[in-house]
């Protein structure tokens, strides 16, 4: 198992492939969950024999953090995408903020946002949206732990959740912008942890380009011991 703080621009691909590099011809390296390319943070990486268990981490619950944008909407749902409108912010304070977030704890069933992979007849949604066919709508039902808003200064919250695997934040900060009336869109987001694995026991992109292949195959070594834990739980 490798722990890697993916940069921003780089898809989980990429991560995966940089790795792959660094291993012997035929080296088997998957993630466990993606994370958008504005996304930064924890990404987990199996390797080799390990990667049959990719499906088991994936469903993990994780932890994130970041920044929402009020007042604006996106067809993405995050600050990369297209605006598709902008709208006064109304006068809020953390107090408020915090009371509307609470009304996601629980059980919620939010639209998956038209750029993800989610499929459609075989085909992803993001495919559908880039060649402008109408858009499939696809929900899903996530779990939110826990979600804080723990600073504001209009018109950027910035929030800390923990939830289930597969919960799309970006669609979160949607769905509170249409119950503030004003629309939101993510404007930053990092995992913090993914179950037990933290993002301060990560590797950085810089740690990782200095590492020998013997140093990374001891790294692999130690990583088994913790790997067990966290499948066995």
């Amino acid at each position: 198992m490798i722990l890697f703080d993916k940069p921003q621009g780089w898809t989980s691909h990429d991560a995966a492939e940089a790795f792959r590099r660094m291993l012997p011809p035929g080296t088997k390296v998957g993630h466990c969950g993606s994370l958008d390319p504005v996304a930064t943070g924890l990404l987990v990486l199996l390797v080799g024999p390990c990667t049959r268990l990719q499906a088991r981490m994936q469903g993990l619950d994780k932890c994130y953090s970041g920044l929402i944008r009020l007042g604006v909407e996106t067809d993405t749902g995050d600050i990369t995408g297209k605006v598709l409108c902008e709208k006064p912010v109304p006068d809020v304070g953390l107090a408020d903020l915090q009371k509307m977030m609470d009304a996601f704890h629980g059980s919620v069933d939010v639209p998956v946002p038209a750029y993800s992979a989610v499929k459609h007849k075989g085909k992803a949604l993001y495919q559908y949206a880039r060649r402008g066919q109408p858009v499939p709508e696809k929900r899903r039902v996530s779990k939110i732990y826990e979600w804080r808003a723990l600073s504001y200064k209009a018109p950027d919250l910035e929030h800390a959740i923990k939830c289930s695997s597969g919960t799309y934040i970006r669609a979160l900060a949607t769905e509170l912008g249409g119950r503030l009336g004003c629309g939101a869109t993510m404007l930053t987001l990092r995992r913090d942890r993914v179950a037990g694995l933290r993002l301060d026991d990560a590797l950085t992109l810089d740690e990782a380009k200095k590492l020998s292949l013997a140093q990374l195959r001891e790294m692999l070594d130690r990583s088994l011991k913790r790997l067990q834990d966290v499948v066995i739980g």
